[in-house]
């Protein structure tokens, strides 16, 4: 059936909610809030095959060296797997004693017993107990009342007090999700929670946690942010709840509703890594902490190695992390535009001379080494790429900083490799172009360098001797100039009749210490109008100067030409 040309006809807009002195706009996320992680619970259920004891047990542990304090570890009543899991891993004693399980019930008096009963023993731990509230479940699912409906929620709430007396032991915590919150009544929901917090004793001390979930996002994130002030300005008691939120992703502003729903005043949020969860998935807690991060306010959660957190994900999961996925996917951090690549390597040059600590890199909102990715993948080159992005790659992988028209002379090259490859090309496949472009360490060479020795005649000019194979053949030659570079090039016009004039020169060194090389750049032109250039590497700067005579001397001598690739 095709879309409707008139959808209004099947589809409501979504009310706005009242609250037209809203405060939320004008706030800002200043410190991080308490998280929960539900991989192990909502992330395990929306995936093909359920993650057995092993994976759990992988990414429980990934949770931890993460830094999550709050874990909901699974529904024991859904079958006799996750029971054992729970029950195992509580009485494993790998659950630290700063870190609490949660476990998650409908409100039904046996699926409340069976949580209980797969606790036995923890030290901490929260029951989360829920029913659905909104008008579709209860007209469509349930067939109740709103009266109906509160009454399933309060003796629900009595059930987990009178488990919890059964065990002195543990210290409990509640949970109570309104499920279906972002699409029922605000005014239900405040007369639900209000009676559940008095039914379990809620007091500053002792707070429940009322989750408001987007259980279904229906809306855009800025009512659901509304939804979510409305019900703390109008909560009682309001200090003896800590408000947490669980967002979906279905309408694709599931992190956005989290972080407006902080900003309209909620403490605690539930997610999954990377997003995995029902549908088009939970609120990514990656995402949502590392905007912070890169506002200035620590989360509390580490993710300086990003790509090992992905790997265990990936793996307990069998789902893979999309490469565009915001911080972690593997491309977010690259350039094959031409005009970022340019934009991206000034702002890495510009770092090293400027003194503010703060980080301002166009097109990268975070530094990659905070979440231990390197510079070198951040420039890559494909057909769309321009000159910044090779020369990037050149200075990356082999220390190379081309001035600038030898940049745009190589980019030619480049560019027809690119077109004739078809995809992106590698660090080895650029280093290969320039060095058969260049003649560098090249056997395409007719002139290289065997040896040389310099000295001065009575007059001061330089004489340079040295030994220079010719397709293959040695030959001694020698030349007369008032440096190096013009006693080479006075070389080079006799013996071998190619006629040079240095347009340009500059050298720098490759790395630092003793065993640093060098590398020399010559612009050449010759009296027919010809130019190029030439390139010479070695541990000495002399001798790089004199290669990069006889690298002019082998692209003079092959003729004009087109790209060689």
């Amino acid at each position: 059936m095709p879309m409707h040309s008139d959808p209004k006809t099947k589809y409501r807009p979504f009310p706005q909610v009242d609250l037209p002195d809203r405060q939320w706009p004008t706030r800002s996320i200043t410190a991080p809030p308490r998280w929960l992680s539900t991989d192990l619970r909502d992330g395990n259920q929306s995936i093909i095959d359920p993650m057995d004891r092993a994976k759990k047990t992988r990414f429980f542990d990934l949770l931890l060296e993460v830094g999550v304090k709050e874990i909901e570890v699974g529904f024991p009543a859904a079958g006799q797997t996750e029971f054992d899991f729970i029950s195992w891993l509580v009485q494993s004693g790998r659950v630290p004693e700063d870190v609490t399980v949660q476990v998650l019930t409908q409100s039904r008096e046996d699926l409340i017993a069976r949580s209980f009963e797969s606790l036995e023993g923890a030290h901490r731990a929260i029951v989360h107990l829920y029913n659905a509230l909104s008008p579709a479940w209860r007209d469509i699912v349930f067939r109740m009342s709103r009266d109906e409906v509160r009454d399933i929620a309060i003796r629900g709430a009595q059930q987990l007090v009178d488990e919890a007396a059964k065990r002195p032991g543990t210290d409990w915590h509640y949970q109570y999700s309104p499920e279906t919150f972002s699409t029922a009544e605000l005014d239900f929901s405040l007369e639900v929670c209000e009676a559940v917090m008095r039914t379990v004793g809620a007091t500053k001390d002792r707070p429940l946690i009322l989750n408001l979930p987007a259980t279904v996002e229906a809306a855009t994130p800025n009512i659901y942010a509304d939804q979510i002030e409305y019900f703390c300005r109008n909560l009682p008691n309001r200090e003896a709840a800590i408000i947490s939120l669980h967002t979906h992703n279905d309408r694709g502003t599931g992190v956005a509703a989290a972080e407006l729903g902080l900003m309209a005043g909620a403490d605690r949020v539930e997610g999954c890594l990377f997003g995995n969860g029902e549908r088009t998935g939970n609120c990514c807690l990656v995402t949502v902490a590392l905007n912070m991060y890169t506002q200035g306010v620590d989360p509390g959660l580490d993710f300086s190695d990003i790509d090992k957190v992905i790997e265990t994900v990936e793996y307990c999961n069998a789902l893979p992390v999309h490469q565009r996925h915001p911080y972690g996917g593997e491309l977010v951090y690259t350039a094959f535009s031409g005009s970022h690549q340019d934009a991206i390597k000034k702002g890495f040059e510009a770092r090293g001379a400027q003194n503010d600590e703060h980080w301002r890199v166009p097109y990268l909102p975070i530094d990659p080494a905070d979440l231990g990715r390197n510079y070198e993948a951040v420039i890559r080159v494909n057909s769309q790429s321009g000159k910044g992005g090779f020369a990037w790659v050149l200075q990356q992988d082999q220390g190379l900083k081309l001035p600038k028209r030898l940049q745009a002379d190589f980019s030619k090259h480049v560019q027809h490799m690119a077109d004739g490859e078809g995809h992106e090309l590698t660090a080895e496949d650029i280093w290969h172009c320039f060095r058969e472009t260049y003649y560098v360490q090249s056997e395409r060479r007719r002139f290289r360098l065997v040896d040389y020795d310099e000295s001065r005649a009575s007059d001061g000019t330089r004489i340079f001797t040295g030994t220079v194979e010719v397709d293959g053949e040695e030959q001694r030659v020698s030349g007369r100039g008032k440096g190096l570079i013009s006693s080479v090039l006075s070389t080079i016009r006799e013996a071998f009749d190619v006629d040079l004039e240095v347009a340009d020169y500059s050298e720098h060194a490759l790395g630092t210490g003793v065993d640093s090389r060098a590398a020399a750049y010559i612009e050449w032109t010759t009296p027919d109008g010809r130019n190029g250039w030439g390139v010479g590497i070695d541990e000495d700067v002399a001798t790089a100067s004199v290669r990069a005579i006889l690298s002019a001397a082998n692209g003079a001598a092959h003729g004009p030409g087109t790209p060689r690739f």
